[in-house]
């Protein structure tokens, strides 16, 4: 295997993991821009996956290729309604809101293992058939070596998560929507005397996670996993909110954050087939995203400063 070719499996592996982090992350910045920590990022990516993989199995037969598709919509409403718990424990009854996203990863969890086993009487659920598969990319491919490196062996999936990266960098730092999102995450009491109503942005951002972490939840199911089982998500939730922290709160800084973990969790998935790679243990192959996880959480690569207001709660005409 050459160079060229190792080079090829490794991006193309890196765009496919690095997709529902990218997804996550984004939901991640929605939540915690508006001033709400967000730990339940990993239970929003449970359910998301779960409520896919039931949906894609019950109606494949119905709509066929675009099952997946549909299956996404599903998982973002799951997702929002999920989401909900968490905003109303954080932000109506002010609850904490570490605790209250803890809470939710673990009702994820339960909540999804204990409907597979009562639904498919097993542990986890069938292989789904129609998913999201690698395609290359029309004219694009064609582009010399950028072309093979880039646009082949791809999903759609992972230049979605690009495009709504930059997106979502428009949403929150070019509109008024944008503005009076950070402005609650940074000064709650100025953005309510500007008439701002600091409850309803609030929960707008919380919402918006549970859409872009169910997101991230189903593309990771139906593109790599295939199925839904308690090994289908471990530890890609906490993956996204170290991208987000990483990228320092912001959607461009999380997406290239996300691409980095997606290249160490690829190679942990490919390290094997890789000339160079294939003498490492795999048990270091494995841990390297993890470990990486933890490097940027502790700030050990770079240090940023969290919105302001991110995790206090706000009682209206408080100062």
């Amino acid at each position: 295997m050459d160079l060229m070719t190792a080079l090829e499996i490794i991006v193309s592996s890196s765009l496919l993991v690095a997709a529902p982090l990218i997804f996550t992350a984004l939901g991640g910045v929605f939540s915690e821009r508006a001033g709400v920590v967000n730990i339940g990022l990993e239970g929003l990516m449970i359910i998301g996956a779960f409520s896919a993989i039931v949906f894609n199995l019950t109606f494949a037969d119905t709509f066929g290729a675009a099952t997946p598709w549909i299956a996404l919509i599903v998982a973002m409403i799951v997702g929002v309604i999920l989401s909900l718990l968490h905003a109303v424990a954080s932000i109506t009854f002010r609850a904490d809101q570490t605790v209250s996203g803890v809470a939710i990863n673990f009702f994820a969890l339960g909540l999804s293992l204990f409907s597979v086993k009562k639904w498919y009487s097993k542990g986890q659920t069938d292989f789904i058939k129609e998913n999201f598969r690698k395609i290359d990319i029309p004219v694009l491919k064609d582009i010399p070596i950028v072309g093979d490196l880039f646009f082949s062996n791809v999903t759609y999936a992972s230049y979605l998560a690009i495009i709504l990266a930059f997106v979502v960098w428009f949403i929150i730092f070019k509109t008024p929507f944008g503005l009076r999102l950070r402005s609650v995450g940074e000064h709650p009491a100025a953005a309510d005397t500007m008439g701002i109503n600091v409850t309803k942005m609030r929960y707008i951002g919380v919402m918006l996670s549970g859409v872009f972490g169910g997101l991230g939840g189903a593309v990771y199911a139906q593109t790599i996993t295939l199925d839904f089982s308690h090994s289908t998500i471990t530890g890609q939730g906490f993956m996204a909110l170290a991208a987000m922290i990483f990228g320092k709160w912001h959607p461009l800084g999380a997406m290239g954050a996300a691409l980095f973990f997606g290249f160490a969790q690829s190679l942990s998935i490919v390290g094997g087939d890789i000339p160079f790679l294939k003498d490492i243990p795999s048990v270091y192959l494995l841990i390297a995203p993890y470990v990486l996880t933890i490097l940027a959480l502790a700030g050990f690569i770079g240090r940023a400063d969290a919105p302001k207001a991110s995790g206090l709660p706000y009682i209206k005409g408080q100062r």
